[in-house]
């Protein structure tokens, strides 16, 4: 009998330390919240390499009594990556080793797409402030639209941490569903002919112009804006080691090891802020929502710039283009292509439309340091 009872004491302490006496209903909510968003990124393949480390967070963040938060560990030391700002500025750097800024040097002009782009950033701004939030919220909200997570997580660390879990989900949600989301836009406001022009080939870019952007652009924009000096060294340094041509282990590590660790432990982080209480709100509603607007706005932005260049240049520039200002690098640029080549098979796009890719992650960053250059 001794032993019986020694062994029912021993199963009620188990079952009073387990996670279950302390389990709620919007636990179980975000669990299902994070399998469902697992199944977008393996079945669909909605951007698996981040949905599915978000996901896995949210399941691990809603399990109660893990002591995540509260003793040292990794999850703690993701969280603190997170909260110290570490992990967005090495993804920059990695995202700079990987993209080829010529096209844009090659045409400036294309500068103005990826700042037309920003327009969704402002316009959803406006709409979080006439729905209740307070401005540096609505700034954070707003950022959405420039489809560049890395940013969006960036400025809420700073502005609103308390939104991270929702504006991060919604970035990289409306990033992985570029395809759906940008064509209808890009179709309704162009026209048959415009989506068919074909633009000629790209002057060739120098090497000298290739290592003279990146420190230019370095050092112009982070003297007038210092609070995204590490996100711009970052993704400019990056860039440089593409370029130099003796750098081509350091450029490897960053394009391939260094941003795909970094990215499983950013992704995981984000995951990590998804608690129940947090995130089953009416605002994270309502930040959805927001999201999708600046990223539409972001979308017909670019793609209005583009036919004011299609008619200023007597139909030199497709104007279709002018949708990839919206960063998600190189995802917007392959939509580009992928709608101009069905309204024209021998339509060649992806270049030139990498041009307002790469100025669309720049100008987001910008819109961002102004943001917190006028709020912080």
């Amino acid at each position: 009998m001794e032993l019986i009872n020694s062994f029912s004491v021993s199963l009620q302490a188990v079952w009073a330390d387990s996670g279950f006496t302390d389990f709620t209903l919007g636990n179980g909510i975000m669990i299902v919240v994070g399998v469902v968003l697992l199944y977008l990124a393996f079945a669909k393949g909605f951007e698996p390499l981040l949905l599915s480390p978000i996901a896995f967070g949210c399941i691990l963040t809603n399990l109660p009594k893990t002591g995540f938060f509260e003793d040292p560990g990794v999850m703690m030391l993701i969280s603190k990556g997170i909260e110290y700002e570490v992990f967005p500025p090495l993804i920059f750097l990695g995202v700079g080793a990987m993209t080829d800024f010529g096209p844009m040097i090659a045409n400036p002009g294309t500068l103005l797409m990826g700042a037309a782009a920003q327009i969704g950033v402002f316009v959803s701004l406006a709409g979080a402030m006439l729905l209740g939030f307070n401005i540096q919220e609505a700034a954070a909200i707003g950022i959405i639209g420039g489809a560049d997570g890395p940013t969006a997580i960036y400025l809420t660390i700073k502005l609103a941490p308390h939104l991270l879990g929702a504006i991060a989900v919604a970035a990289y949600s409306y990033m992985s569903l570029v395809p759906l989301i940008q064509p209808p836009i890009m179709k309704l406001l162009t026209t048959q002919k415009e989506r068919e022009t074909v633009m000629a080939q790209l002057r060739p870019v120098s090497k000298f112009e290739r290592l003279a952007f990146p420190v230019v652009a370095t050092i112009l924009i982070s003297l007038l804006l210092p609070p995204i000096a590490s996100l711009m060294g970052m993704l400019m340094l990056g860039n440089l080691f593409r370029e130099s041509g003796v750098t081509d282990r350091l450029s490897d590590t960053s394009q391939n090891a260094l941003i795909n660790m970094v990215t499983i432990f950013l992704a995981t982080g984000t995951g990590l802020t998804m608690k129940a209480e947090s995130f089953l709100t009416v605002q994270t509603l309502l930040i959805i929502v927001l999201g999708l607007v600046a990223f539409a706005g972001g979308t017909a932005g670019g793609v209005l710039l583009g036919k004011a260049f299609y008619y200023a240049t007597g139909g030199k520039v497709n104007p279709l283009i002018g949708s990839a200002g919206v960063s998600a690098v190189p995802m917007a640029a392959r939509v580009s292509q992928i709608v101009g080549q069905k309204a024209n098979p021998g339509n060649f796009l992806l270049m030139h439309a990498m041009g307002p890719n790469v100025a669309g992650v720049i100008g987001t960053a910008v819109a961002a340091g102004t943001m917190l250059a006028m709020l912080k």
